[in-house]
């Protein structure tokens, strides 16, 4: 059975109006697809740990990715470690760079009470999760829009070149309609075929 794996963000759930957009799309167009969105802390190994454990349990049934901004960075290590497809969506890019700026400060969940605390060694960890240039060019379906105002899209634009892009103007880190794409998005990860690309 095929599985889909969405990957929340830095401080998200899988309570975000995306994941749940996705898993109310599965359920009503594709039932027999399995759905996972686990709960992943902003701890670099934790992540990583959990996220390997969960893809070497699924497979070798086909298992798809999607990974929203931090999920995205978390998918494309694993795309590139186990040769998986995966739909980027606003994807951090060398987040490792932004992550001082959150050292020793509290930090809450943004749908639950959890709270965490960063520390130097956190971003020795995600750099070291880092792919620094992609191998795996036909396995990536990215989706940005211009008016992120969390992160750069021009960064995930030149990473992901080569890959097939979907670059729409405007719009917010969210992804404004992102659920107008689910099908699209679906229809890449199980045929391999880019339903709209533009090699910026």
């Amino acid at each position: 059975m095929p599985v889909l794996v969405y990957i929340h963000g830095f401080l998200s759930s899988p309570r975000s109006s995306k994941a749940l957009n996705v898993e109310q799309w599965l359920q009503r167009q594709r039932p027999e697809m399995g759905y996972y969105c686990p709960f992943l802390s902003p701890y670099p190994n934790e992540v990583q740990e959990c996220l390997e454990s969960l893809v070497e349990s699924l497979l070798p049934q086909p298992v798809y990715l999607m990974g929203s901004s931090m999920g995205g960075f978390w998918a494309t290590y694993l795309v590139e470690k186990y040769n998986l497809r995966a739909v980027l969506i606003n994807p951090a890019v060398r987040p490792f760079e932004h992550m001082p700026a959150y050292i020793g400060k509290t930090l809450k969940n943004f749908h639950t009470d959890h709270t965490y605390c960063l520390q130097p060694a956190h971003i020795d960890e995600l750099a070291k999760a880092d792919v620094a240039q992609i191998t795996r060019s036909e396995n990536y379906w990215l989706m940005v829009q211009t008016g992120d105002e969390t992160l750069d899209y021009r960064q995930a634009v030149e990473k992901y070149r080569g890959c097939g892009q979907l670059v729409e103007p405007g719009g917010d880190h969210s992804f404004q309609n992102f659920e107008k794409w689910i099908p699209e998005a679906v229809t890449f990860l199980e045929t391999g075929r880019w339903p709209v690309s533009e090699n910026l």
